[in-house]
């Protein structure tokens, strides 16, 4: 091969390998841009976190705590000190503001054949009045005592202001020692327009360094649930949709009629409804006790001494039936307890309203209950 040839041919063929490189080059490239050169400006999508089957979301936590008085199951711990306060039961003090948030309403004979109603709060956590407010008595503070109350009124008989003064008890009262805790109500005329609340009741209390715990378990013995509700009350219970309660003005009756669909008695006094001036809600109870002691009168004005001590005849309305029971009180710092054959009956979860009457002359003379067809029965003396 010539010189001039070779040339040609090393010149082609050094110019083949260049283009041979560049093509190479540019797929390559190509190549690049097609698979991650613009990857940066293509949207890509979050992650998307699988969703929570109904198995794996956490169940509200179930109430596991009783509230002392009620036995209701609350989600926390009700501790707070109990708070007993005294209500005015005139006719001209009706209706009365927050009886229907009391978890024990009593009702008690006061002098001049007038009953008197002590609320004791413990539960419940409300901001509307409380009232009216009237004065104490003795056998009231027995009540607050076996509670361990705050014992709220106005004023007092002499014997009462004294056992406050010698027992030390844990009291407010509008007028000698706590008056800026309660108001006076303008549509209302003295002295049935005096009013206070449980924020009142709490800020005085701490104020004076009587805001101490109070019960931490049941103060009675309640049911577990309905079913053994209704085997505690027993084959024996009569039908009792409905109880008439007399104290000592047959002209005064004290009804509790039995409501099925609520599972409650509702409050009414001479035919109509008690109702609460707050909400307009009849008062209404899971229990209604009615228990006959003696009532005894100490002097002319008619203030009593109504015994709070020893045992007596009690009945027992639940679930629109009735039993009989003895009550039994032997300690004066423990409250008054209900016996079936030597054991403590059990009460519904609910509020309970006791009805304390004369045992003169009978027991059986101040209650009466429905019978089967409307008729009216006496609670057996036995």
């Amino acid at each position: 091969m010539k010189r001039s040839g070779w040339r040609r041919w090393s010149r082609f063929w050094r110019q083949g390998r260049l283009a041979l490189l560049a093509g190479c080059l540019a797929m390559t490239a190509a190549g690049c841009s097609l698979t991650g050169g613009d990857t940066q400006d293509k949207p890509v999508a979050a992650p998307v976190e699988p969703e929570k089957s109904v198995t794996d979301q956490k169940a509200p936590t179930p109430p596991t705590f009783q509230a002392p008085l009620t036995g209701m199951m609350l989600p926390q711990p009700s501790e707070a000190r109990p708070v007993m306060v005294m209500i005015n039961n005139h006719p001209a003090a009706r209706p009365q503001s927050g009886l229907s948030q009391a978890d024990v309403l009593f009702e008690v004979l006061a002098e001049g054949e007038m009953t008197r109603l002590v609320a004791l709060f413990q539960s419940s956590a409300f901001a509307e009045p409380i009232g009216p407010v009237r004065s104490i008595r003795p056998y009231f503070i027995d009540i607050g005592k076996s509670f361990g109350a705050i014992q709220v009124h106005a004023g007092g008989s002499p014997d009462a202001y004294e056992r406050l003064r010698k027992e030390k008890i844990a009291d407010m009262d509008e007028i000698t020692n706590a008056g800026s805790y309660f108001w006076r109500e303008k549509s209302r005329k003295a002295p049935h327009n005096l009013y206070t609340d449980l924020k009142n009741i709490r800020e005085g209390a701490q104020m004076r360094g009587l805001d101490k715990q109070g019960p931490t378990g049941p103060v009675y013995a309640f049911a577990k649930n309905e079913a053994e509700a209704v085997k505690t009350m027993g084959a024996a219970a009569q039908d009792a949709p409905k109880v008439d309660i007399t104290f000592l003005w047959k002209t005064y009756v004290v009804s509790y009629e039995y409501d099925a669909a609520g599972g409650k008695y509702q409050r009414s006094i001479n035919g109509s409804k008690h109702v609460d001036l707050n909400n307009d809600q009849p008062l209404s109870a899971s229990n209604v006790v009615v228990m006959g002691t003696d009532h005894k009168v100490l002097d002319k004005e008619g203030r009593l001494n109504v015994r709070l001590t020893g045992k007596g005849p009690a009945l027992l309305f639940q679930q629109g039936k009735v039993k009989p029971l003895e009550w039994r009180r032997d300690k004066v710092n423990d409250p008054v307890r209900y016996y079936e054959q030597g054991h403590e009956a059990a009460f519904r979860p609910g509020q309970t309203h006791i009805m304390i009457v004369p045992l003169n002359p009978t027991f059986e003379s101040h209650v009466t209950y429905g019978a089967p067809g409307g008729g009216k029965e006496k609670p057996d003396p036995a």
